[in-house]
């Protein structure tokens, strides 16, 4: 799906230390906008995020997970209303998340997610309605000028916090989503890392 799309400028696949058929599937695809990147070792989503920062050529990036929750067709949403912000105000801070319907997730999934959001807004002052989206498109620059150091799920609290010390105008659109049943994600595990994450990068780092 992501390779259909003629969206990007470019697209950054990390490959974090697959044992499954990812890099034979990888190495098949002969798109000139693919750069494919591997892990020796495994590094979490927040490491991988890190890798393709570190390469990306653009002037904005959006995350996107490797899978098939999120619908690559709703990038064109994101980079509209961002030039569209842009435009209006060339000298804004600005950042496009966008919005999931959680209510197909899982009920724990989905209190897990409103409460971190409220918590985020609670202590950033935003009016987020998703924190824990993975669309988040933001400019390169800015985002490298984060520092971003989480491995795990709680670079999403890390991002957003970030963002928000920094003054970030926050727009948000929303998206399509199909909730994975068997997702790598432990939601109290990693729930309870998120929620740490937020004090530590809105009050510190």
């Amino acid at each position: 799906m992501v390779l259909a799309s003629r969206t990007p400028y470019e697209i950054i696949a990390v490959d974090d230390c697959s044992t499954d058929a990812t890099p034979q599937i990888l190495a098949r695809q002969a798109d000139p906008r693919l750069r494919v990147i591997r892990h020796e070792k495994n590094r979490g989503k927040g490491g991988g995020i890190q890798t393709a920062l570190e390469q990306a050529r653009g002037d904005v990036v959006i995350i996107q997970d490797a899978d098939t929750e999120y619908d690559p067709r709703d990038w064109d949403k994101l980079l509209t209303l961002y030039h569209e912000e842009v435009t209006r105000n060339p000298n804004a801070r600005v950042a496009v998340y966008g919005v999931r319907d959680l209510s197909s997730q899982p009920l724990l999934g989905h209190l897990g997610n409103a409460g971190l959001t409220l918590v985020t807004n609670l202590l950033c002052g935003t009016q987020l309605r998703d924190m824990e989206t993975c669309y988040k498109l933001v400019p390169t620059q800015l985002m490298r000028d984060l520092k971003l150091k989480s491995r795990g799920f709680e670079i999403e609290p890390e991002i957003t916090a970030k963002l928000a010390k920094r003054g970030v105008r926050f727009f948000q659109v929303p998206v399509s989503y199909k909730p994975r049943k068997d997702k790598k994600l432990r939601r109290i595990r990693d729930g309870t890392k998120s929620l740490l994450a937020l004090f530590k990068y809105r009050f510190g780092e």
